[in-house]
């Protein structure tokens, strides 16, 4: 309409405004819609002048409103990430960039509609439908859990259903992938990340994310298209938060009594309170979906008519049959794996590759960073010794760069390799067997990590005493891991120990008696208080041998 006013989106806390025409990254990307916004940024469509074609752009909110090389950096690391994961359910990310200050993605275009909104439109959906979303969802967590990454923010409305019938998982923005340093820290402000009505009781009580937390999440999502009502009410999101920690959920069959008994015991289990309790992986939850997935009517408004090819479909049926005909040998063949080189080589070429791995890390590159190391790695213990002071340099690093992409499945065995290696005594075995642990942690094995702790806080204390400063923090990252596995009259505790030792210590100790009695006190009987932490997390800088 001539005249009428251009839609924008303001936000004085990130400076600027954003309007429809502007243009992005010298002129290549303009903005045409805003399509969403909430607490953690918002969504414009747009058009990607250069190659022709639609484009989402997500903005990300900057916290505290000032824009830093810290936050920047860790938001280009992030994307590097989430982009690795490759598959058909996730919107592929095309580029990454900074605007007057505000990161920014550009992102595959998705056409469709939302999960929540279909459910806000038709009520709860059929059996068949809600198990065959669930399932596509199942996929998608398959090929990120093994990549690392954690959803944690698992809902109807990040799920956006195609008129093929295809299922697209939105916002793996917040996927988990963290640094140390983020190991020990909720967020800035200090709130936990998610949504409440999805979040799993450890999500509340810890902020500290593993791949049970998406299942718990999933169960919530299926509980909603089943019966178009979340599974906890509350007047406020720490009323819902409570619910989730202590409050045992509803039974489906009493609202739907269609539903498949063998399908609310799948719900009731992926709504667990401990995350040991819900189904081993997403491949579990994938299969016991599978037989639900049946009687796929339409869906009005949703999907295209009936008997209308899909391409998607087509390329899928076929790799399908691939699988199902493909002798044995073919569907476990692997692709040959180059061999490092292993003669000839010398100091100069380690400190070649160390001097281009860091340059790499420095921008953020840790895979192409790791590749390096990788291909040096082995040749330098088969010439100079597991132990030679260079060597180790080079497996040190190599596992923390795997560590910093987020590869946490191959970062443990390179820090647990090099411990060993080493020995005792020695603060790098430290620094190693605790980063080992993390990555358990991180992979959703938060009871074998917390056995690791345990085990090394013995030696430490046999070593180095109680007032070691490595000590003290170690025991204060156990209780964050006890935090984060529900046990938190054990992490209460916990803290309550350390902190009558930290106060009979002179000043200056890491950590302080007031960031433990800050930890202290935010651990509540009265769950529906979110835990508050500051950041921290050990140090991680021992001298090589």
């Amino acid at each position: 309409m001539a005249g009428a006013a251009r839609p924008r989106m303001a936000d004085r806390r990130n400076g600027g405004v954003v309007e429809p025409g502007r243009k992005l990254s010298d002129g290549r990307y303009e903005l045409q819609d805003p399509l969403a916004r909430g607490g953690m940024g918002e969504i414009w469509l747009g058009h990607d002048v250069k190659l022709d074609r639609e484009i989402a752009v997500k903005f990300v909110r900057v916290p505290e409103g000032v824009p830093d090389e810290d936050h920047i950096r860790r938001f280009v690391r992030e994307s590097r990430i989430t982009a690795r994961l490759d598959h058909p359910g996730v919107p592929a990310i095309y580029d990454v960039g900074v605007d007057e200050g505000r990161p920014f993605l550009v992102m595959q275009r998705v056409h469709g509609i939302s999960v929540g909104d279909l459910i806000a439109e038709q009520g709860p959906l059929p059996v068949g439908w809600a198990a065959a979303i669930a399932a596509q969802v199942c996929a998608v967590l398959v090929a990120a859990h093994a990549a690392s990454l954690v959803h944690r923010d698992l809902k109807p409305s990040n799920l956006m259903l195609e008129p093929d019938g295809c299922v697209k998982v939105l916002d793996f923005g917040l996927a988990v992938a963290p640094s140390l340093a983020d190991f020990s820290r909720i967020t800035i402000t200090g709130q936990p990340v998610g949504t409440p009505a999805y979040m799993a009781p450890e999500q509340v009580e810890a902020s500290l994310s593993e791949p049970a937390t998406d299942l718990y999440a999933l169960g919530c999502t299926l509980h909603e298209m089943l019966s178009a009502r979340h599974v906890f009410a509350g007047q406020t999101a720490y009323a819902v938060m409570a619910q989730q920690v202590q409050d045992p959920p509803p039974r489906l069959r009493s609202v739907r009594p269609d539903v498949p008994a063998e399908l609310e015991r799948l719900i009731l289990q992926l709504l667990q309170k401990r995350p040991e309790d819900r189904p081993a992986d997403a491949s579990e939850v994938y299969r016991r979906l599978s037989p639900f997935v049946a009687d796929l009517g339409p869906l009005p408004g949703a999907l295209r008519a009936p008997g209308q090819e899909s391409p998607v479909r087509m390329y899928a049926h076929m790799v399908d049959r691939s699988q199902a005909t493909a002798p044995p040998s073919d569907r476990l063949a692997q692709p040959p794996v180059t061999q490092p080189r292993t003669e000839g080589i010398s100091r100069h070429d380690l400190a070649k590759a160390r001097k281009a791995a860091h340059r790499l890390v420095k921008e953020s590159r840790f895979g192409q960073a790791a590749d390096i190391l990788v291909n040096v790695e082995a040749a330098a213990q088969e010439a100079f010794g597991g132990t030679d002071r260079d060597v180790v340099r080079i497996r040190y690093e190599l596992a923390d760069a795997l560590f910093e992409g987020g590869d946490y499945h191959r970062a443990a065995p390179v820090y647990e390799a090099l411990a060993a290696a080493l020995g005792d005594g020695v603060d790098l075995v430290f620094d190693c067997r605790v980063k080992a642990a993390i990555c358990r942690a991180m992979t959703g094995r938060a009871g074998q990590a917390l056995e690791q702790l345990d085990r090394l806080l013995g030696d430490r204390r046999a070593a180095h005493g109680d007032d070691d400063a490595r000590t003290l923090e170690l025991r204060k990252q156990i209780a964050l891991l006890q935090l984060s596995a529900g046990q938190r009259d054990t992490a209460r505790r916990t803290l309550t120990d350390l902190l009558a030792e930290v106060r009979r210590l002179p000043g200056g100790t890491k950590p302080s008696p007031a960031e433990v009695a800050d930890l202290l006190t935010s651990i509540r009987t009265d769950a529906a208080h979110v835990p508050r932490q500051k950041s921290g997390s050990i140090g991680l800088s021992g001298d090589l041998p």
